[in-house]
């Protein structure tokens, strides 16, 4: 284990990710027909490739090895959240609105200074965080300069009226 402190260079992003599930079509239903990411690629009835504009996929999904699996127990290691972050707050609400209308319960709320985040469950039990940004020009600031960021509640009501 290294104790250095290298670092990555400036754009280095992460690419996608990668989910075992226990039931491909309901998770294809979930990240596509309630999320609206568009099936790229399937590969059977094993495997499906999700994207959002057009990129070769954001989210693999799998049941290689979770075929019919149970969900990860709430106190194990593992994925906390999928974060997908959305262009813009009237996207977030969009997106907010389908997670409603579709009947899945949030987690929470919050907005965090510097982007505003709704927390939810996929099929399989993963976390999912679905947010967006806030200009740099609006982040939250100390007298230093270090960000501030918080968790305070956010105004669902509010978000949905962007949509409405």
């Amino acid at each position: 284990m290294s104790t250095g402190t290298a670092t990555l260079p400036a754009g280095t992003g992460i690419g996608h990710v990668h989910l075992k599930v226990s039931d491909l079509e309901r998770a294809v239903q979930f990240y596509s027909g309630v999320l609206g990411f568009e099936v790229t690629q399937r590969l059977g009835s094993s495997a499906a490739f999700l994207s959002a504009g057009g990129y070769h996929h954001h989210i693999g999904l799998n049941t290689w090895q979770s075929r019919g699996g149970p969900a990860p127990a709430p106190n194990a290691t593992g994925l906390y959240h999928t974060a997908i972050l959305l262009p813009d707050r009237k996207s977030l609400a969009a997106v907010l609105r389908r997670v409603l209308e579709a009947g899945i319960a949030l987690e929470g709320a919050a907005d965090h200074g510097v982007s505003e985040a709704i927390y939810l469950r996929d099929p399989d039990g993963n976390g999912v965080e679905l947010y967006r940004d806030r200009s740099e020009a609006e982040w939250p600031r100390r007298p230093d300069g270090s960000l501030a960021m918080g968790t305070e509640a956010l105004d669902l009501q509010a978000l949905l009226a962007e949509v409405e």
